[in-house]
Order: C-alpha cells, then structure tokens, then sequence
C-alpha cells in the first residue's frame, strides 16, 4: 500500500494505473487502499446504462455526523497519444527536475493524492475525532461521456441518505501558478444537430430539386448573427460556435437530399437549456423541413461569494501569498451536477500542462496543494462550530 500521506508516491501510484476513459486500469484500487488505511469506509460503485460504457467509481467517508465536506476529482484521464513524442513514458510517472512527468499528473491525479495527504494530517491532528465528516466523491467517467459518474454517485448518495455540505473538486484550475484562480461556477453547455432537408436532384435542373445547403447557410448565418447577451457581472457572454458542417456529397454534378450541422452553445446564467431550445426551434422553424436534435451537458450555475469561497480563498492566498481570482470561465466539470446537492468550488493544479504531450506537475506544488487543503479543512470546521 502507498504512504497516505506522502502526496509524491500516491500521485506515481496512481499515474502508473493507465486509466484512460473508461478504464480503471487499477486507480481505483490505490486510492481505495490508501483510504482503508486511514480509516474511511470505501464504497466502490460500479455504473451501468445502456449505450454506454461501464464505469467504477469510488465513494469514500470518515466521520458519522455533519458537517460533510467533500473533496471530488476523477482518476480517469484523455489518451496520451504518441508516445514517440513524450520524453518519458507517459505512464512512468518519471521523477525529474523535480517534475513528476506523466498522463494526468495535473488533471487530476496530483490534487488526489494532495487532499488524501491533507485529510490525513487532519486525521491525525484530531486524533481520530473529527468534528464533522470528510469524504471523496472520485469517478472514472469525468473525461467521457459522464454518464455512469458523478451523477449516479450523487443519484446513490441520496438514496442511502449520504448528504454533503460542501465541496472542493480537485481540477486543475489555476492558468499558471498555484493561487491565481478558483472556479465559483461555470458556463452551460448544449450541443445540437441541425439538419435540412431537401430533395435530390441534377446540378443543371435546380428546378427539378431542393437544395438545403443555402437554407441551412442562411439558418447558420442568422444564428451565428445573433447576439445572445453581453455577459453577467460573474460570467463572460454566451457564444455560439458552429462545429461541423457536413452533406455527405462526393458528386459534383449532385444537388444533396440533406445538409447537417453541428454547434455548441456555451451559455450564462442569463439563460437556461430550455430557453435555448425554444430558441433554436423557432429559428429552425423557419428553414423549413428539418430535423433537430439537441443534448445538454449542464446548466450555468454559480457559487455566490459567501463563506464557504472566503475559506477556500483564504486559505489559499495564506499558504501562497496570493489573493486568487473568482472565476467562472473555462468549460464544464462535475461541479456541474453536485452544484445540485451543495455549495461547490473547484481549486486544484496548474493546468497548463493538462491533455499535453509531458503532462506535469511540480512536486513543490504537491506540498503547496496539500497545505492548502489541509487549511481549507481546518478553517471550513472551525467556521461550523462558530
């Protein structure tokens, strides 16, 4: 078993586990270890749904009372593509530099083994009687599809009448140095497919056929014209951005029966999902014969400032000497669903490394993650009992 306590060999333990969506590859298993040895009971949940790949996750408590802080990140990571172009093997979790060099050392396996160092100097310092809860809420689905992840782990607590109070998720949310930044919410995401329908037919008798290609360019044109709003005072202004554009044509002399595109909508808290889709049907309306389809990653929210940011701020502008910005920008995480059952920030690693060939993270920053989190705890109690 790994020392819990020392942040350095848990986050190689853990890199050398290639657990690339939606393998395990034996993460799970090392965090799990090292918790039993500092007393948590571990709950492994494995999540199944039609369509969608099987995935374990892990849910891990100390303490039988409320408060329960919850620190929550993910063990799966993205493929580490050519191996020929990393210096190390991305999975060697290679020490150099004073860099631990490997595929999700910074997202997110360095700020794991961080808070488990954390809560067990907390552990230790309590002597064993805590005055609330700690626990970890870890999936393998955070880089996929997200499906059997956090969202059925939170779905199990409910059930089982496990509740938290407030939560820190460990992604990697400081642009260059630990202390610049903490997510306080994020924008929502919806992804539609939009496609027109038309009639085949010759190039050289466009009376003879429908051609959807100009329908949809004048579709996209009056979506992409649009403004959707100028930003909030916590959130920068929703945009919409066209993906993929594609009729499935090789003939030249061929007007296409259909024409398809893709977009996302990144969207504020001046907006819903289901505002936009009215939205998008209406204008699609418009085109003429269509079909649209449209999923929803997550809805804006925002973590108001408040005392539970003040302690996570404070607590890092102590340990590194800088005040952090509050931040909303950047794309979705799981916060997205545990907003749902308590006040949630995100605070973890430097990500300018993160889904990069040489993916890192400085052992330095190990130590400084772990004692911020070690006083994020300390000082998230002590407010409780005031």
């Amino acid at each position: 078993m790994v020392d819990p306590r020392d942040p350095v060999a848990l986050t190689q333990a853990l890199i050398r586990c290639p657990s690339v969506t939606p393998v395990d590859a034996g993460a799970l298993d090392v965090l799990e270890a090292a918790l039993k040895g500092l007393g948590f009971a571990c709950h492994r949940l494995r999540f199944t749904e039609a369509g969608a790949e099987a995935v374990d996750n892990l849910y891990a408590r100390i303490g039988d009372r409320q408060p329960n802080f919850c620190f929550a990140g993910h063990t799966d990571v993205v493929p580490a593509g050519s191996v020929e172009e990393w210096s190390s093997d991305p999975f060697a979790a290679t020490l150099a530099g004073g860099m631990i060099m490997g595929r999700g050392a910074a997202d997110m396996k360095g700020a794991i083994a961080a808070f488990v160092a954390a809560a067990a100097g907390f552990i230790d310092d309590h002597g064993g009687k805590l005055p609330g809860s700690v626990s970890l809420l870890i999936t393998g689905d955070e880089e996929g599809v997200a499906i059997n992840g956090t969202r059925k782990v939170l779905d199990w607590m409910r059930q089982h009448g496990e509740a938290m109070d407030a939560c820190v998720v460990g992604e990697p949310s400081n642009p260059h140095a630990l202390g610049d930044m903490i997510k306080i919410g994020r924008r929502g995401s919806l992804n539609a497919e939009i496609t027109i329908h038309g009639a085949r037919g010759h190039v050289a008798y466009p009376q003879l056929a429908d051609n959807p290609i100009p329908r949809l360019i004048k579709l996209l044109d009056k979506l992409i014209s649009h403004r959707l709003d100028e930003g909030t005072a916590q959130f920068d202004p929703s945009n919409l951005e066209v993906t993929s554009i594609d009729v499935g044509n090789p003939a030249v002399n061929v007007i296409p029966s259909r024409a398809t595109a893709r977009l996302n909508i990144r969207f504020n808290d001046r907006h819903s999902a289901a505002s936009l889709m009215r939205w998008l049907q209406a204008c699609c309306a418009e085109a003429g014969q269509h079909d649209l389809t449209i999923q929803v990653s997550g809805e804006a929210f925002l973590t108001a400032p408040g005392p539970f940011t003040d302690v996570v701020a404070g607590a890092v502008e102590t340990v590194t000497g800088r005040r952090p910005e509050l931040s909303t920008s950047g794309g979705t995480s799981d916060a997205r669903f545990i907003k749902d059952m308590c006040p949630v920030v995100e605070f973890g690693a430097v990500g300018e490394t993160m889904h990069k060939t040489d993916e890192r993270i400085a052992v330095a920053d190990l130590d400084t993650l772990r004692r911020i989190y070690r006083l994020i705890l300390e000082r998230y109690f002590a407010t409780q009992r005031s």
